[in-house]
């Protein structure tokens, strides 16, 4: 009794004010039992270390509903663990809030400064450069330490399997800090950096390894994904982001940070030549830097788009064979792919918008829980493709689309419609999308794929024609126009919609 009154007594029974009344409703069993014949019958109490234990059994409607509520109200992970109230609070306090990378500014780092103010800028931009290189090499050090070695070592997962989800991520650290030496050795007496051009010219070919990094990435992810439903991985990993050093953040945000780097590079390079004054030594090599950047970061790009384009195409299984088209093998990258209804409006379908070809799958599981698309109906060639937006509101145009989506009693919102021109195995398809920014998103991508895949069908068929003008039995083979990937800097990686951005989902992460 004298702990539990030192437990209600502490500055932490504002967390627990159902604690005042276990202390009066103690002090109440105590009168009462002091007027109790000494030879009546007592239970032993049964020692416990979890407070629960220490609360008595009540006969008494108004006191058994507050002791009920004192156990409803007070939960703890074992039984078995103490948990004083002043930790508790400390604990709980400290799981709140994230820890937060330090925001402080170059200027407040020198005493004193005889600068312009487009030269500081100038300077704060280089120093956000640096910082941002230290804080990085930070976390991927933190990833090593914090969640490969112990998985490996507590066999959580086998080295095979976090060889295939940490990709390369070891090797971009001494890179990084090559960088971060390059960029410390630049610094003169007041913490100035003059010209930074050559030094990032130089470096910046290092970046080609991101290539095979980013291009791994998405079978990391799936592989992840399928790894989180076992109990001891989904334990550990949930431990680490309830963690202070994890600032909330699961394992993937850990993982994806080098893409994130990667873009930030051109956003600052640019910031750093807007701040350049003219005459600088940089004003030369700044350009060619920012244009040697573009180049890499492209063939990254395009290396993640066909990467992520042959997974998501391995994963793909037919129930036909007719449905094995052609320009589905041939695609190279995927404009976007994501969640949408059928026409029903039961069905939840994942549909993918190859470069060449639409295709209608079901998600599932394989035999060892890995992610696999089961193709739905027969896949549209993207040349053949005639689309239909649906205004929302309107009910439907009749067939089987009127009232698919809400049984006749509500309106139509998000939907369009996609069909095939001479291909009788392709029924139209009504889809809906989970809302309208994703709806407008779809329907922007599919006018990209329909006109991109016709000029090159126009273009290689013209070709065709003009090489087989003189032999008109040579049996003419489909050939598609060499696409390049635009780096897209539009919206992508929502739940229900993911564009290819490849390296660029900024606006919805």
């Amino acid at each position: 009794m004298r702990d539990l009154y030192h437990a209600t007594s502490h500055p932490s029974r504002h967390l627990f004010p159902q604690l005042v009344f276990l202390k009066r409703t103690s002090c109440l069993f105590c009168c009462r039992t002091h007027y109790e014949p000494s030879n009546k019958r007592v239970k032993p109490v049964v020692k416990s270390n979890s407070l629960t234990g220490v609360i008595t059994p009540v006969k008494t409607p108004a006191l058994k509903r507050i002791g009920q509520s004192i156990s409803r109200s007070i939960s703890f992970r074992t039984e078995a663990r103490p948990l004083p109230p002043a930790p508790l609070r400390s604990r709980t306090k400290a799981s709140s809030y994230p820890r937060r990378r330090n925001s402080q500014c170059w200027s407040d780092t020198v005493e004193s400064h005889d600068l312009t103010a487009k030269e500081i800028k100038r300077q704060e931009v280089i120093y956000e450069l640096t910082q941002g290189e230290r804080q990085f090499i930070e976390d991927l050090s933190l990833v090593k330490k914090v969640y490969y070695e112990p998985m490996l070592k507590l066999d959580i997962m086998t080295e095979n399997e976090l060889g295939q989800i940490f990709g390369t991520l070891d090797s971009l650290i001494p890179l990084h800090q090559d960088l971060l030496s390059r960029l410390e050795r630049l610094k003169g007496s007041e913490k100035t950096i003059g010209q930074v051009g050559p030094t990032l010219m130089n470096w910046f070919p290092c970046l080609e390894a991101y290539v095979t990094y980013c291009c791994n990435q998405v079978g990391a992810k799936a592989l992840l994904d399928q790894k989180k439903h076992e109990k001891r991985v989904e334990h550990f990993l949930r431990l680490c982001q309830e963690s202070s050093f994890s600032r909330k953040l699961d394992l993937w945000n850990f993982l994806d940070l080098p893409r994130s780097r990667l873009v930030k590079y051109p956003l600052l390079l640019k910031e750093i030549q807007k701040c350049t004054p003219p005459e600088h030594p940089d004003e030369d090599t700044l350009p060619d830097a920012l244009e040697l950047l573009h180049s890499i970061v492209a063939e990254v790009n395009k290396k993640t788009g066909e990467a992520e384009c042959q997974f998501y195409r391995r994963c793909l299984a037919y129930l036909e064979e007719s449905q094995r088209l052609q320009e589905i093998q041939l695609s190279r990258f995927l404009y976007c792919h994501g969640e949408l209804k059928n026409n029903k409006g039961q069905v939840r379908l994942h549909v993918f918008l190859f470069e060449l070809a639409l295709v209608l799958t079901r998600p599932g599981e394989d035999r060892e829980g890995g992610q696999v698309f089961h193709v739905y109906r027969q896949p549209l060639p993207n040349a053949l493709i005639n689309l239909e937006e649906i205004p929302d509101g309107e009910a439907g145009g009749g067939g089987t689309f009127r009232g698919a989506f809400t049984g006749g009693n509500d309106k139509v919102k998000n939907c369009f419609r996609v069909s095939s021109r001479g291909r009788s195995k392709a029924h139209p398809y009504s889809l809906q999308a989970n809302e309208s920014f994703s709806k407008q998103q779809w329907i922007t991508c599919l006018r990209q794929a329909i006109v991109q895949s016709r000029d090159g069908t126009a273009q290689t068929s013209q070709s065709h024609s003009l090489l087989d003008l003189d032999s008109p039995s040579c049996p003419y083979e489909r050939k598609w126009s060499t696409l390049l990937i635009q780096d897209r800097e539009s919206s992508g990686g929502e739940a229900h919609l993911q564009i290819n951005t490849c390296l660029f989902p900024l606006s919805c992460e």
